[in-house]
């Protein structure tokens, strides 16, 4: 079958760390065009403009955004308009609005779009997923740590409106949650720390349950320095389960049972072969909810001020 023509959007950290080798080593796609401002990929056609991308190459049938959150939806909106398949970075939009509204365009036009979450396609999710069923889960808690110098650096897009701030990896913690647990989380309270010098939270914590009653909690911090810390811990009744090292490993009553290699890129390029294949869309905004609904009924508290 002839591969997928792609085009690849903002070309930053992420698209030169994860997508751009992705893609490479999946069959299914070719990559042949790139959309930025600034950046360029060597030996493919590169654009500084989006209008311009899809007027002038109407033979690229999909596009990979991954630029900041705040500027994707018009970009998703034009694509789809353009009869262009979609994958979007998360956070899939700035807003539920947004997501929402560009579930339904693609639904009315008849192409894929699929709102990403790769954390999901780390090593130890789906075996921990498989552990879980049918036991009775009586808590979760999560601890997603790391410092914001080593991960952003110089990216001042995240600390303003819809750059979400700690939510940026928290997120991942959530759409991990929200991947192993079958009932909807519920945001009760929220306290989000926000430097006065900054417009987005760099530390947060949230009190959850899920719809049946279990607790679960959140604490999410971007000032760790040294060893980082990506965990969710999950309490049954038979057992309990840990994910590590962002759910590269997974541990049961303190017992490693499983681990393996950075797959998570590579996971969200075959899931998206797959649904255009299937001619499907995957437009899952559980994790992106529970963003909104902490900055709904959170107490925001001013600290330092943070300087990176």
């Amino acid at each position: 079958m002839k591969p997928v023509s792609l085009a690849l959007v903002g070309v930053g950290k992420i698209a030169r760390d994860q997508h751009i080798p992705s893609i490479a080593g999946n069959p299914a796609f070719e990559l042949e065009a790139a959309v930025s401002r600034h950046g360029r990929i060597e030996g493919i056609e590169n654009f500084t403009d989006f209008d311009e991308f899809l007027k002038s190459r109407p033979d690229v049938t999909a596009v990979s955004l991954c630029t900041p959150p705040e500027v994707r939806f018009d970009m998703a909106a034009k694509a789809i308009s353009a009869g262009r398949h979609v994958m979007l970075e998360k956070p899939p939009a700035a807003t539920i609005g947004e997501a929402e509204a560009l579930s339904e365009m693609a639904r009315k036009a008849g192409v894929t779009l699929f709102a990403t979450w790769h954390s999901r396609f780390a090593t130890a999710v789906a075996p921990a997923k498989a552990w879980l069923s049918g036991k009775d889960i009586t808590g979760a808690e999560i601890v997603w740590k790391e410092d914001v110098r080593r991960w952003h650096p110089g990216q001042a897009w995240i600390w303003e409106p819809a750059g979400f701030g700690v939510f940026d990896p928290g997120i991942n913690a959530l759409s991990i949650l929200t991947a192993l647990l079958s009932d909807p989380v519920i945001v009760e309270k929220a306290r989000l720390e926000v430097p006065s010098n900054k417009r987005q939270p760099i530390g947060a914590t949230l009190r959850m349950r899920s719809a049946a009653g279990v607790p679960i909690s959140a604490d999410f911090d971007w000032r760790q320095e040294g060893p980082q810390t990506w965990d969710i811990e999950v309490t049954t009744r038979e057992g309990v389960l840990r994910l590590s090292k962002g759910g590269s490993e997974m541990y049961v009553d303190d017992k490693l049972t499983g681990t393996g290699p950075d797959r998570e890129y590579a996971g969200i390029y075959a899931r998206f072969a797959e649904l255009l294949q299937n001619g499907e869309s995957d437009v899952d905004f559980q994790p992106l909810r529970i963003v909104a609904d902490a900055f709904l009924c959170g107490e925001s508290v001013l600290t330092d001020e943070f300087f990176d």
